[in-house]
């Protein structure tokens, strides 16, 4: 494809320059990735303003650039290196588009399915992709822990990749046959258009509680967010939403696409009953139109019966048989630190990326649940450094009304000093039940070792991560790998 093919897939303000007759070889936003013949386009970044690496990105080889800055480069730049200066409104949606475009609009080509809220995405998403493989479907997806093309597996550095990443993955899952495509789109991502010009037929909303309120800066602006993702869906989308939920009425309240709710409460359209676990897993029942269908799945806890519902759901309304649903719910494998349940003798840990206070409540209710009379939990968790501060204190004082012991830790702090992101938790907790062990490895293993027979121990924040970051240096650092060094598994 040739720049004048791709400017029919772009709104633009000017094009000027040199427009070349070469074939583009791909669409970068970062100029260190620019090879020759490449299209670039400058975005303004939280630290960095691409545009400052425009003359870069030209003399990698770019043959156009597409910015929204008309005075961050003299025009002689474009004239020097031969190439075109497209012009637009605002380069984050340009470059969505023009990539659609690069790809042959590749999320019209499968059935796309977007998964959106603060917690459930993951393991929702690995529900519906087992659910859909079982019924014989080859299935992509694109989520927090891996992508997936088919049993492909490719690595993740975000939820939601950039723009340009997404069209390319949607685009080599058509070219290997999928049908189906699952996603985790996050606030992030819809907020800074990566999902602008995707066409998506599904859409799930599993719940919101406050959450990325450093990027968001409060919670409308969070809920406004999720709700650009509903409120693009065409009239003959299909949305699974819980009911539940406070927040989905403000959520889906300019959605054109159908919309069959999920829930405990009645009057939902997929009406959960009879919710049952323990630490082998979690049974519940479904009734939809006056059918009753019991679901089973290992993986534990109350809100993974609302996963594998919105699940159950949109499988349902998308035709796959029962059956299927049912077999593909009952053997979707444990989601990688989620509610994780390591178990040595008679005692257990469980890790989970519960980093939110909501996530972290719900996981500590699971658990009282689940211990026998007269055992004790153990949280062991910190906070990330450079996010959002409001949550340390709330969360410190839920792992300490909800545990017998709570051990505070680091996270990843980044760049942040630990102390102080520790004594922001500390702030929250009124009950003397804590005690600071910074070390993360020296907290799990004197919560696992010092700890008496059926004590229940979470190791909570980080979930699948297998690093751990200090002043911007990424070190391998696996909870799960650590805890089964202690528990000697």
């Amino acid at each position: 494809m040739i720049i004048a093919e791709l400017l029919n897939g772009v709104e633009t303000i000017q094009v000027a320059g040199n427009i070349r007759n070469d074939e583009v070889e791909g669409i970068e936003y970062d100029s260190r990735k620019v090879r020759k013949n490449s299209v670039f386009a400058a975005i303004k970044g939280f630290n960095v303003d691409g545009h400052k690496f425009i003359p870069d990105a030209l003399s990698n080889g770019a043959i156009a650039i597409i910015l929204d800055n008309d005075e961050s480069v003299p025009a002689e730049l474009f004239q020097h290196h031969e190439a075109a200066k497209i012009l637009v409104k605002d380069s984050r949606s340009a470059l969505a588009e023009i990539s659609d475009y690069y790809f042959y609009h590749p999320s019209s080509k499968l059935t796309l399915i977007g998964i959106t809220g603060t917690n459930g995405k993951t393991t929702t998403s690995y529900f519906i992709k087992n659910i859909l493989e079982t019924a014989g479907y080859k299935t992509g997806l694109l989520g927090t822990i891996s992508n997936y093309i088919g049993n492909q597996i490719i690595e993740s550095k975000l939820t939601t990749p950039e723009s340009n990443d997404l069209n390319e993955m949607l685009s080599k899952m058509v070219n290997k046959d999928c049908e189906y495509a699952v996603m985790e789109v996050s606030s992030h991502a819809i907020a800074l258009k990566r999902v602008h010009r995707l066409y998506f037929s599904s859409a799930i909303f599993t719940n919101i509680t406050a959450e990325h309120l450093d990027f968001h800066h409060n919670f409308k602006n969070y809920l406004n967010a999720k709700k650009i993702l509903f409120d693009g869906l065409s009239a003959d989308a299909l949305v699974v939403y819980n009911s539940d939920d406070k927040q989905s009425e403000k959520i889906l309240q300019n959605c054109k696409a159908k919309k069959y709710s999920y829930g405990t409460i009645s009057p939902s359209d997929f009406l959960i009953t009879n919710i049952k676990f323990d630490l082998g897993g979690t049974s519940f029942r479904v009734n939809y139109k006056e059918q009753n269908y019991d679901l089973e799945t290992s993986l534990v806890g109350e809100f993974n019966a609302y996963n594998a519902c919105a699940a159950f759901a949109l499988s349902k309304l998308n035709g796959i048989k029962v059956k299927h649903i049912l077999s593909g719910i009952k053997s979707t494998p444990q989601v990688p630190g989620r509610f994780e349940v390591l178990k040595k003798g008679n005692k257990n840990v469980i890790v989970d990326y519960s980093h939110t206070p909501d996530s972290l409540e719900k996981a500590l209710e699971a658990i009282r649940s689940l211990k026998q009379n007269g055992s004790k939990i153990i949280t062991v968790f910190g906070c990330g450094g450079n996010r959002d501060k409001l949550k340390r204190p709330a969360m410190g004082k839920i792992a300490s009304e909800h545990s017998d012991e709570v051990i505070i830790t680091n996270d990843n702090p980044r760049f942040e000093n630990s102390s102080n992101i520790i004594d922001d938790i500390k702030s929250g907790i009124s009950k003397n039940n804590f005690n600071v062990i910074e070390n993360r490895e020296e907290a799990i293993k004197n919560a696992i070792e010092k700890s008496d027979d059926h004590t229940i121990i979470l190791i909570a924040g980080k979930g699948h991560e297998d690093y751990q970051e200090i002043k911007g240096v990424r070190s391998h650092f696996s909870d799960r790998e650590v805890a089964e060094i202690y528990l000697g598994i």
